[in-house]
């Protein structure tokens, strides 16, 4: 697991779509794409549920989210 793609996992929690959280982060909507999955692949769980109207967290995208803020704060 980078930062990067921690980085990039909190962006899309936050922004809910692909296009709007590749925008935030000044890249293209496949980088963005790629590390998400990458980071998917990393720990071993779905952490999105794609769908025509954006990316929703999976129960696990829900932890995750929560463990960087935790991570973020300290």
């Amino acid at each position: 697991m980078e930062f990067k793609q921690i980085q990039y996992f909190a962006c899309l929690y936050e922004e809910g779509t692909v296009t709007r959280a590749a925008s935030r982060l000044n890249i293209v909507q496949p980088a963005l794409s790629t590390q998400i999955r990458n980071l998917e692949l990393g720990v071993g769980e779905a952490l999105f549920t794609r769908s025509p109207k954006g990316m929703h967290p999976t129960a696990a995208g829900h932890c995750m989210y929560r463990l960087f803020q935790r991570l973020c704060l300290d």
